[in-house]
């Protein structure tokens, strides 16, 4: 008698066994699913629609190897038929614009890619446009302001009035120069105005080369101005005016994309927030934040050093506030 309430026992152990591990088998090919269908905010993953990627170009233009990554996945994605790129951007770092221009050659290799401009695509912004297979901007979008720029405060007048004196022990005469703290001598004025050259004949070069125009033959091209949408079409700068419609619809008739595609928005990699480490560095990103941003306030009001925050060569057009 007491072996079959066992072996009844063991067979109930048995079952209960197999009913959990079946449960977690459902759960884990549900999550599989799940994830195969919304892996990248819906971007990728087997069942992935075919579709027009959006990447959207907005603010200061920095190198951010994340937006890279991102232009890296599209170029890949066998489900993205084409590239829709939105530009709202004033410029920023030279070199942020180069990264992008490079990474978006890559896809139009294969892909075709087109642009739409904003309210401003100019300096980076408009080097971005220039990687683009067609540019469409509005009438009165800003475009143009081809050129690089440096800029520094000069702070030693200041220091000396509250009786701060530099003192700097470096290994040579162009070492950490020009320096806000110290008046920039000759020698250092050359150098950085050989670079500048240097990074304005490669801007250039990028305009002659994509648009088919010689950069002399354009009114004030070379002195940096800016141009409305409409000025811009008649210079050959953008293609066509119009908007998100128009960009859709050459890509349509002009590259063959599949009518009436969904267009999907496409965003850089969000890491987990969630973490202790992740957590804790928000916690020190915000305490090290609010000190910056209380010495930029500082030292930006009246918008005379706006351009601080940029390390390196500058491609960025903002309007004079006086």
């Amino acid at each position: 008698m007491s072996l079959d309430v066992e072996t009844l026992l063991d067979r109930r152990r048995l079952r209960q066994k197999v009913t959990v591990w079946r449960v977690l088998a459902v759960v884990a090919a549900v999550i599989a699913v799940g994830f195969l269908l919304t892996a990248g905010g819906g971007n990728s993953g087997w069942f992935a629609e075919k579709q027009i990627a959006r990447v959207s170009i907005t603010g200061t233009i920095t190198e951010s190897r994340k937006q890279l990554k991102m232009l890296e996945s599209i170029e890949q994605a066998e489900h993205v038929e084409a590239v829709l790129v939105y530009i709202n951007s004033p410029g920023g770092t030279t070199t942020g614009g180069e990264a992008l221009y490079e990474g978006l050659r890559r896809i139009a290799k294969n892909k075709p890619v087109v642009a739409q401009f904003g309210t401003v695509a100019a300096s980076a912004g408009y080097i971005v446009g220039l990687a683009t297979d067609h540019i469409v901007a509005r009438g009165n979008s800003i475009t143009g302001s081809v050129g690089v720029i440096v800029q520094w405060p000069e702070l030693s007048g200041l220091l000396e009035k509250i009786g701060v004196d530099m003192k700097t022990v470096k290994s040579g005469t162009l070492k950490a120069e020009p320096n806000p703290l110290t008046t920039a001598g000759p020698e250092a004025l050359e150098v950085t105005a050989e670079m500048v050259a240097d990074g304005f004949a490669w801007f250039q070069g990028l305009v002659e080369t994509r648009r088919g125009i010689k950069v002399d033959d354009v009114p004030g091209l070379k002195k940096g101005r800016i141009f409305s949408g409409r000025q811009a079409k008649k210079f050959n700068l953008v293609d066509e005016i119009g908007g998100e419609k128009e960009a859709v619809s050459w890509l349509e008739k002009e590259r063959g994309v599949t009518a009436d595609l969904k267009i999907v928005d496409w965003q850089p990699a969000v890491p987990n927030q969630w973490g202790l480490s992740a957590m804790a560095s928000r916690t020190a990103h915000s305490l090290v934040a609010g000190a910056r941003d209380g010495i930029s306030k500082a030292l930006t009001s009246g918008g005379t050093i706006s351009t601080l925050s940029l390390d390196g060569l500058a491609s960025v057009w903002h309007p004079r506030e006086n």
